[in-house]
């Protein structure tokens, strides 16, 4: 295992990283990334010494293109030779990549363009490279309308392929230095752009390396993954980490694994010693997803470090997975609940005892145990009105076991907003974060029980949205592939509790069953009634990259009429209350 407290024996940039990393190639031949295709099989394979050369191509290119250290570039590719070689490749010239989801990968392709426009706007970027979908539907929104004017200019990744390299000397970053802008989830509004610096990324990916190190006193042999790179815990938690540990790695890509979900837990049982991580959703669409005969033909005894995070972990979940697949012998003390927000670069604490889910029941609700803070990260729970105070450095923690604000620090934490300081003095004051998050420490552990700026208070107590969501899904058995919200709107009369709910029902007698078995069970859990259930499309419900329900997007949706609706009628015999298919 690594000693991090210092950083003076690491990597002090991401150019030296790739330096170590090719070397330790040279030396294991199997050290390097495995694409695989969307049935699970072996693509492709590059080992950290061709894929630093490669990498550095792609510093030639953008070069060649006239890319100034400092840059902005937006890159909107899917899992690929070519997101390595773009993003890395800014990497290397001193520019800054912003890594966003590929049209199609998430919601409709305008939309998605849309967004691209809007994000390069905000950080005011030089470039947006994509494929030739999104190249073509950017062309076509500039065309059409005018608002959708952006400064950037929009390259095909193919023509940037074929840009001859230009040779010129590497930026050799100091250790502080802005290495990336990554986008944080946006589940409580638009996402901001989170500046890391190379010191946070190298720190980070040890810490996690080492967490995960704690119960066998041995890293894991392998990773699997089949994450966004876009997204922190695919880049920082899997690629990084990777990169940095010299591990090998095999990558799925996102759009394999929704369609398939057993080539996941395929790839897994291939490999021995096995880290994977995934968010809850993830493990509900296997056990949906998956026979079970092909669970039974799978032997997961490889899978060693089954990480949950970057959403609620539910431990009905967890036990339904491990219910589902205990013929392939996957070990319940294996599972490995963890926290992490960008702001933080990736990761704050990960289980690490060897106990599995565990859980503490926090104010009538069961809630997972997310582990210990990592190394050098330090936790606090004070009081949220504490958080109004200049200084943060002072604030005293609340007793073990006390709910209140989640405060942190680290030498993780990210250098603040890109050319947000007001927003940047909000959350980070004096080294410490504030994460936005309610949680309590007990023994040790960390246990979150929602966001502060989501509570809803109806009728004078204070409810998280999770709690009416996690009742709903109970109820219809679908937490995995049909997802809900829950939110607030004000009238003359105070806060009314709203819930959406995806649902593929179309017969009538079965939605009405289940608007009454769901609106029973909420006002029996939490004693006050649904001021609405409404039922839509699956799908329809905004997510960010990582899965989370945009809850603030989906008000604004419910507010404006916007909702793709599954009608209910009040009567079976009701003239039109056939449910649109």
């Amino acid at each position: 295992m690594h000693s991090i407290g210092s950083f003076t024996s690491c990597a002090e940039n991401l150019s030296e990283v790739l330096d170590r990393a090719a070397r330790a190639a040279q030396r294991r031949p199997d050290l390097g990334i495995t694409l695989l295709d969307n049935r699970g099989r072996e693509s492709d394979f590059r080992d950290y010494d061709a894929f630093a050369r490669s990498v550095r191509e792609g510093a030639g290119r953008w070069r060649a293109l006239g890319l100034a250290p400092g840059e902005r570039v937006l890159i909107c590719l899917p899992t690929s030779w070519e997101f390595f070689d773009a993003w890395l490749g800014c990497v290397m010239v001193g520019a800054l990549p912003v890594a966003l989801a590929p049209p199609g990968a998430l919601g409709s392709p305008t939309a998605q363009v849309q967004k691209a426009l809007q994000i390069c706007t905000s950080i005011d970027a030089s470039w947006l490279i994509a494929q030739t979908m999104l190249v073509d539907e950017a062309q076509r929104l500039v065309e059409e309308d005018a608002s959708n004017q952006v400064e950037a200019r929009v390259l095909d990744v193919d023509d940037w392929s074929r840009t001859t390299p230009q040779r010129g000397s590497e930026v050799l970053a100091e250790p502080g230095e802005t290495a990336f802008l990554q986008l944080t989830s946006g589940s409580t509004g638009l996402p901001r752009a989170v500046e890391v610096s190379h010191r946070a990324i190298v720190h980070n990916a040890m810490a996690i390396h080492d967490a995960v190190a704690e119960i066998d006193g041995a890293p894991c042999d392998h990773l699997v993954s089949w994450l966004p790179l876009y997204h922190d815990m695919g880049l920082i938690g899997c690629f990084f980490n990777s990169l940095i540990n010299h591990t090998p790695l095999d990558l799925l890509t996102p759009r394999s694994f929704l369609a398939r979900p057993w080539i996941w837990l395929e790839a897994t049982s291939r490999r021995t010693n096995v880290m994977s991580p995934a968010p809850n959703f993830a493990y509900q669409l296997c056990v949906e997803r998956v026979s079970a005969e092909r669970a039974a033909a799978l032997d997961l005894r490889s899978f060693r470090h089954v990480l949950s995070g970057s959403e609620m972990v539910r431990p009905e979940t967890v036990d339904a997975f491990l219910e589902h697949f205990a013929p392939a012998r996957v070990d319940p003390h294996r599972f490995r609940p963890s926290y992490g927000l960008a702001e933080a670069t990736l990761g704050v604490s990960i289980e690490s005892r060897g106990r599995g889910v565990h859980t503490q029941t926090v104010a009538d609700v069961e809630t997972v145990a997310l582990g210990s803070p990592m190394a050098d990260v330090e936790v606090r729970v004070v009081d949220p009105a504490a958080t109004e105070a200049r200084d943060w450095s002072s604030l005293e923690a609340l007793p073990d076991g006390e709910v209140g604000a989640v405060i942190m620090r680290s030498p993780a934490l990210m250098t603040g907003y890109f050319r947000d300081p007001e927003a940047t003095a909000e959350v980070l004051r004096d080294g410490w974060l504030d994460t936005g998050d309610l949680g309590m420490i007990h023994d040790r552990e960390i246990y979150l029980t929602g966001r502060r700026k989501e509570i809803l208070i109806l009728n004078g107590v204070n409810v998280m949205p999770h709690e009416i969501e996690w009742i709903a899904e109970g109820v219809s058995v679908a937490g995995g592939s049909e997802r809900c919200g829950a939110f607030s709107v004000l009238d003359e009369h105070g806060e009314r509790p709203v819930l959406v709910m995806e649902t593929t029902l179309k017969d009538q007698d079965a939605l009405q069953d289940l608007h009454h078995r769901v609106e029973s069970a909420v006002g029996r859990a939490l004693s006050f009634p649904l001021s609405e259930l409404v039922f839509v499309r699956r799908g329809s419900i905004p997510r960010t990259s990582s899965g989370k329900v945009q809850r603030r997007a989906l008000r604004d949706d419910y507010a404006a009429q916007r909702l793709d609706r599954v009608e209910v009628a009040s009567d079976p015999g009701e003239p039109g209350a056939a449910a649109r298919s």
